[in-house]
């Protein structure tokens, strides 16, 4: 049980013990002003009102209850009724001496484990990944991450598209590639490039438009060349995939992969299954669910097409398909998608048809959680130079380089394998934070000097403080012996106090799916190392052994916490830079 979950805990206990009913809980939270206390409850004034009765005469009811002895060494009303509760350095120096033998940080593993399916990433295998699918990618690597260290079951879902018409164009072409003697792995070397060609050749060619529409029908019937055909071309893609995800440090692997194909054979299930709740109905020769719970603002219901005219399907009716597969087959007790905020109709749509249509009971919560665009200096969403997509394996590229002539300015002494390793470490860490740091649902610009810098709340600065954490423990030698935490100063207590909260924070993580909120902690956890640290000597010889011991061990759970915070992100740190 983490700091505030303890505390919550006495006070509801107090409350009740006061007469106030149930329903109504304490609203906990740290404190945001200092001289208020480390925590703040404000239940006292929702309960007061809704009783009749004076908040202050309250809140001082709950103290008389609250029993902190040895925990808080003042409780004090403030204002209409807050309580602020100041913990005790001694109670403090304990729990953070817990900290440094528990190697979960203070993170106990879920009383009731969920079985979460995650679906992100989620590329074209047409075409090479580009900067579009960077923020599904590592934001949902990070709920991930977060959730199996909470001990929760989680379920990677890589919905790739690997299905559809353009594959009978793709296929047509690659036909003629291996005919001419290519092999498919070397053909596919450049998905844009190739992508481009095929289509260029399907626009310009009716005889090879004709062949790549007859290609589609054969491979949704199972053609056994065609079908072979399509393997290779999912082989190469998938190989590009795992490629990104390996340099990004996630923990996407093909195991994970359950592409629109995967339900292909489900779709006239779903089609039939509509039709017979008297959900579907034919409109001008599709099958379409008109839902009223999505209604316009004249009344017109919200339109969903299930399967076209011609008799093909639609992203509607596949992600039905993996609805269904996930809630009955994988047993889910949530579903988190990671999809960009343009698909949230779709999603919507989708999510109420799949509960009106009892696919998905209700309880199973499902989430989604849109995220805004990556823009360039301009405004507008990131492109090169030329106005085309930037792909995703050049940005990362891009990156390593520029890192690695930032180390050599900085770090001249470092070996050349040194150097490689912390130029990919920074760079790729560089990437992923300064998009994981801004709160989801924005765009951002993105910016190569600012999430390069080592000032600031980025990776590198963060990077940089845990190195400087490993260079002290270097330094101490033999003297670095860890002793029990000791808490004596202010910058002791504000630093240990944010390290009793890492818990927390991953809790609100993994309940809002905001990672930024981690990013924010971490950058916080750092600066008040640097505080104490210029406050708190170590290493000088005038420090006792006891102090030193204490001043040891709060550094060693700082480094633990920044590491684990940083793993949680997908970033990786090192003991040198």
């Amino acid at each position: 049980m983490n700091v505030r979950d303890f505390l919550i805990h006495k006070v509801q206990h107090a409350m009740q013990a006061a007469g106030i009913p149930a329903e109504y809980g304490p609203h906990l939270a740290p404190s945001r002003k200092a001289g208020f206390g480390d925590y703040q409850a404000n239940g006292a004034m929702a309960a007061a009102k809704a009783m009749r009765t004076n908040p202050r005469e309250l809140a001082q009811a709950i103290v008389a209850q609250l029993q902190l002895d040895g925990v808080a060494d003042k409780i004090e009303i403030a204002g209409p009724g807050f309580i602020n509760i100041h913990l005790a350095n001694n109670w403090l120096s304990e729990m953070t001496s817990q900290l440094l033998a528990d190697p979960n940080l203070g993170q106990e593993k879920a009383a009731q484990p969920q079985t979460v399916v995650v679906d992100y990433s989620s590329p074209n295998l047409a075409k090479e990944m580009h900067v579009g699918h960077l923020r599904s990618t590592i934001i949902g690597d990070a709920l991930v991450r977060a959730l199996e260290y909470q001990g929760h079951n989680v379920i990677r879902q890589n919905h790739v598209g690997d299905w559809g018409t353009q594959f009978g164009m793709l296929i047509a072409e690659l036909e003629e590639e291996i005919d001419d003697g290519e092999v498919a792995e070397f053909a596919l070397k450049d998905l844009e490039a190739f992508y481009q060609q095929s289509k260029q050749h399907f626009d310009e060619d009716e005889e090879f438009a004709r062949r790549a529409r007859d290609y589609v029908v054969k491979l949704q019937s199972g053609d056994e060349r065609i079908l072979y055909l399509w393997e290779q071309f999912k082989k190469v893609s998938l190989k590009h995939s795992t490629e990104i995800y390996q340099q990004l440090n996630v923990t996407l692997s093909d195991e994970d992969v359950r592409g629109e194909s995967y339900y292909n054979e489900d779709l006239p299930r779903v089609v039939a299954d509509l039709q017979k709740l008297g959900l579907a109905q034919e409109d001008q020769g599709a099958q379409v669910v008109f839902l009223e719970e999505l209604a316009d603002k004249e009344g017109k219901p919200s339109p969903v097409i299930i399967q076209k005219q011609g008799g093909g399907y639609l992203y509607a009716t596949s992600d039905l398909a993996a609805l269904r597969y996930r809630a009955n087959i994988l047993k889910a007790d949530r579903i988190m998608y990671f999809i960009d905020a343009r698909q949230s109709l779709h999603m919507n749509q989708v999510f109420t048809l799949a509960r009106k249509a009892k696919f998905v009971p209700e309880s199973i919560s499902l989430e989604h959680h849109a995220f805004g665009t990556m823009m360039g200096s301009d405004g507008k969403p990131f492109k090169t130079r030329s106005g085309g997509t930037v792909k995703l394996a050049d940005l990362l590229n891009e990156a390593v380089e520029r890192a690695a002539a930032l180390i050599a300015l900085k770090d001249p002494d470092l070996s050349e394998e040194e150097k490689v390793e912390v130029a990919e470490k920074v760079g790729i860490g560089a990437v992923k934070y300064a998009d994981l740091s801004k709160t989801r649902t924005n765009d951002y610009i993105f910016n190569w000097d600012s999430m390069l810098s080592f000032e600031g709340n980025t990776a590198p600065y963060l990077q940089y403080a845990y190195t400087r954490i490993q260079s002290i423990f270097r330094k101490a030698g033999e003297q670095g012996v860890e002793t029990a935490v000791q808490i004596e100063t202010d910058e002791e207590k504000a630093l240990a106090l944010k390290l009793l909260q890492f818990t927390e924070v991953v809790e609100q993580v993994t309940r809002e799916a905001y990672p930024h909120v981690l990013c924010t902690y971490l950058y916080e956890v750092a600066s008040l190392f640097m505080r104490f640290y210029e406050a708190c000597p170590i290493l000088k010889s005038d420090i006792d052994p006891a102090t030193r011991g204490s001043r040891l061990a709060i550094a060693r759970v700082t480094a633990r916490t920044l590491h684990k915070g940083l793993d949680l992100l997908g970033i990786d740190t090192m003991e040198k830079m």
